[in-house]
């Protein structure tokens, strides 16, 4: 390589000029290449630095190393030193010799020396050389000498920081945009020696990338990744954690913010692979960083590989240090060789911090197929180990393997009276009881009694919390336990009865799945759910369905039917129309046994006023189900029968009165005023109903005048008005009869009249006003003379004051009621009845 060498100093006045300017460079610098690097290469004295520095005092000043990447994406590496006043006896000259290095390599195998490790070395010059222009150099100035105690030292001096230190370090070389990193010491060596360790945990490729520089007066102006400042720089940088990540060397580090590199604390920084890079060279194990470089699967910040390395070479880890070792150790046994593989199944066997839960955590799980795993003792050493600790509480089911007899006898002889204490203890976990079973059948240990209990607790784990019930050990011993299996289903399937929605999630959330044969019919439903209902509109159809996948049916076990239903309506009724489908499919027997009968009453009993259906379903209701029907129910359905047989035209005399008195027993709603709309459309109809239109207006009824109101707007009732003189004139007889009734009558009345008729009436052409006065003659009486009169401007408010019950000629007899008694239906009409409205002539 020829490197470019650029010498930049306070020169004095000579050919080129005075004042700083670039005093010496290489043949072949590009005038681009200086410019550039005359912005990056500047250097401001420490605050109070004396302007004449004597004897030892140069070299106490921070020396500056920085590595800046150029635009053209090659970089430059200089160094700049204090050299006290200039020339002219001016304060502030400094000297930087810089090395012009080209863009490392994209690709292909990393070449050259980390620009950090030229810091102390004798080939940076502190003055412009004589002698002309230098000559290129063929490689990055080598390092000055190694000093191994001093390093170790300050190693141990920043232990605290380090896992912190190679997160943020990790971030840098990953993203763009992530905080830079600024580090405070009093002594620019030691920023050097924290870039140092920095390269070392990176790939060699990413530490020729990291810029830096080791010393600066403005640290919010350089363009470096890594950025070292004096303390009394570091002001203002504190609490930007999303642009700067401050380390400060000279200030104590707080207790409470300590992360812990040596013990299993917890309190590291979270990155896994920056805890093990911080354990590692806390012990002076660097090697290590280089070495696992060769290891598979080659991400640069895999902690698997670092970790297992770690462990092999006897370096304590914490508990996610150790779980990574043996995830990776388990995928990539092979690229161990026999004498690390067996050190690390060693150490994983080993129990740290004695044996209280925490440290058994820190011991980190036991990999799958551990007989595959090293030496026989170590492995059976090491799942003894675990297994102990898992019956007593203290650790994750470990996987068991191939133990050999003598192994399993030791164990069963140990731990079989805390083994069964354990299963039968209501305490422990039902995942974790279930995989003790799967411990006592590997070791020998006759636990057969409480295999129903431990069923029973682990399906009602499942049923209640499914993700969390169903863990590595519960799965392990379904899987290897075929008694536990057939006892656990038995139990899902009793309680799917009940809760079949508790069925469905744990299909839904775990992976237990059935096997056909299995003997457990709703829970084959349960499983077969959410596929059929996504997959059949026709809910009916998909109950169906699913009473197929039972293997039964719903005459010879009627539970069939009342899971499915619960499944396929989810706790709420069909609709009317769904219930008559089932009805008439199923037949009335299995409702009964299965008690799914109330469901059916409900869908009838809560359909919408306006469902026709409920009024069609009532009957066959109350002729399947009239013993089970309980008295407040009954009322409901008569409604709705009352209803359908209005509109079938097939009900006798009087049932406005028949509503009325099924009012009185307190109905739901939804059939009362299913009736009602029932009744009010009879009363507005073709057909005349004099006692029926009677007994609404003494009805005093609210909810049944309101119905009547409502339909008489109902733009098909106005335009039968409009077409036929007939209807009008009933209408106009019966809404103006009946003054004496009571106040809610005497208001629907005069709404009727004034909104309804009027605006009808005055719409109307004379030839159709003519007919309207026809049909009123055929009546009788004067109906034919008040209507003329209603019609006449003003004269609407008369008769309404005529009409009122204040304005009649007959008076009440002291002791009377107030109120004059109707004739009867069929009674003749008298004058004074027609004359205020009350004939008994034709209502509507």
């Amino acid at each position: 390589m020829n490197l470019v060498q650029l010498h930049y100093t306070c020169a004095p006045t000579g050919p080129d000029g005075s004042g700083f300017r670039f005093t010496a460079v290489s043949p072949g610098a590009p005038v681009s290449l200086l410019r550039e690097a005359e912005q990056l290469i500047g250097y401001e004295p420490p605050r109070g630095a004396p302007d004449r520095p004597t004897g030892e005092q140069p070299a106490l000043f921070p020396e500056a190393l920085s590595l800046s990447v150029l635009s053209d994406g090659s970089r430059l590496l200089a160094r700049s030193v204090y050299t006290g006043a200039d020339h002219d006896g001016r304060r502030g000259n400094f000297h930087t010799h810089a090395v012009h290095l080209p863009q490392p390599a994209d690709s292909g195998p990393a070449k050259g020396a980390l620009p950090i490790t030229s810091w102390g070395s004798a080939q940076w010059a502190s003055d412009t050389p004589p002698g002309g222009p230098p000559a290129p150099l063929e490689r990055v100035p080598p390092p000055g000498r190694h000093d191994a105690a001093g390093l170790a030292e300050f190693v141990a001096a920043r232990g605290p920081w380090l896992a912190g230190f190679f997160a943020d370090v990790r971030r840098l070389a990953e993203d763009p945009t992530a905080p830079r990193v600024v580090l405070v010491e009093r002594d620019s060596t030691a920023v050097a020696r924290w870039i140092m360790l920095a390269c070392s945990v990176l790939p060699h490729q990413r530490g020729q990338w990291l810029t830096f520089t080791t010393y600066t007066r403005r640290p919010l102006l350089a363009r470096q990744r890594i950025i070292g400042v004096l303390p009394e720089d570091a002001a203002g940088l504190g609490g930007q954690d999303h642009r700067y990540r401050l380390y400060d060397a000279t200030r104590a580090l707080g207790t409470d913010a300590e992360p812990g590199v040596g013990a299993d604390t917890g309190t590291g920084s979270g990155d896994v692979w920056a805890d093990t890079a911080a354990r590692v060279w806390s012990v002076g194990r660097q090697a290590l960083l280089a070495e696992v470089r060769r290891l598979p699967p080659g991400r640069p910040y895999d902690p698997g590989p670092l970790a297992a390395l770690a462990l092999a070479a006897g370096i304590t880890l914490d508990s996610a240090g150790r779980a990574a070792a043996a995830e990776w150790a388990a995928e990539h046994r092979a690229a161990l060789d026999e004498g690390r593989l067996h050190a690390l199944t060693e150490a994983l066997a080993r129990p740290v911090g004695g044996r209280s839960p925490a440290g058994t955590a820190a011991r980190g799980p036991l990999p799958a197929a551990p007989d595959a795993w090293g030496r026989p003792a170590a492995y059976e050493s090491w799942v003894a180990s675990a297994l102990t600790e898992a019956v007593r509480g203290a650790g994750p089911q470990p996987p068991v393997g191939a133990l050999g007899a003598a192994t399993r006898g030791r164990l069963a002889a140990e731990l079989g009276p805390e083994l069964r204490a354990a299963l039968a203890d209501p305490e422990r976990e039902p995942g974790e009881r279930a995989g003790l079973l799967r411990v006592a059948a590997a070791i020998g240990v006759d636990a057969t009694e409480l295999v129903p209990e431990v069923a029973r607790g682990l399906a009602l784990a499942l049923l209640a919390e499914p993700e969390r019930a169903y863990g590595e050990g519960a799965r392990a011993a379904l899987t290897e336990l075929p008694s536990l299996r057939h006892l656990l289903l038995d139990r899902l399937n009793a309680f799917a009865v009940g809760d079949p929605a508790a069925g469905v999630r744990v299909f839904a959330r775990t992976g237990l799945r059935l096997r056909a044969a299995d003997p457990v019919r709703y829970l084959h439903m349960c499983a077969a759910a959410p596929e059929v209902l996504a997959s059949t509109p026709d809910r009916v159809a998909a109950l169906s369905t699913l009473v197929e996948r039972s293997g039964s049916t719903v005459h010879a076990d009627p539970l069939v039917l009342r899971t499915a239903m619960r499944l396929v309506w989810d706790g709420e009724p069909p609709s009317a129309a769904e219930a008559t489908l089932l009805l008439s499919t199923t037949g009335a027997e299995p409702h009964v046994e299965a008690g799914t009968w109330g469901t059916l009453v409900q869908a009838a009993v809560r359909a919408p006023a306006e469902d026709a259906a409920a009024a069609e379903l009532a009957p066959k209701l109350l002729e399947h189900f009239r013993a089970e029907l309980p008295e407040p129910l009954r009322p409901s359905l008569l409604m709705l029968e009352l209803a359908r047989n209005l509109r079938a035209g097939t009900v006798g005399p009087g049932w406005v009165r028949t509503a009325l008195t099924l009012r009185s027993l307190d109905p739901e709603p939804g059939p009362r005023d299913h009736a009602y709309a029932a009744v009010s459309v009879r009363l507005l109809g073709e057909e005349r109903t004099e006692g029926e239109l009677r007994a609404l207006i003494e009805s005093d009824d609210v909810e049944l005048l309101a119905a009547y109101r409502r339909l008489a707007r109902d733009p098909a009732v106005v335009d039968r008005l409009r077409r036929s003189p007939r209807r009008l004139a009933d209408c106009f007889v019966a809404w103006s009869s009946q003054p004496q009734a009571g106040p809610v009558w005497q208001e629907a009345r005069t709404d009727l009249l004034d909104r309804v008729l009027r605006p009808v009436v005055r719409g109307l052409a004379p030839a159709e006003s003519t007919a309207v006065e026809e049909e009123l003659n055929r009546l009788g009486g004067r109906w034919a003379e008040e209507f003329r009169a209603w019609r006449r401007p003003g004269a609407f408010d008369r008769l309404r004051d005529r009409l009122k019950p204040s304005s009649r000629r007959r008076r009440p007899s002291p002791g009377s009621t107030g109120r004059v008694p109707s004739p009867p239906p069929d009674a003749p009409a008298r004058h004074d009845d027609r004359v205020d409205g009350t004939a008994g002539g034709e209502p509507a």
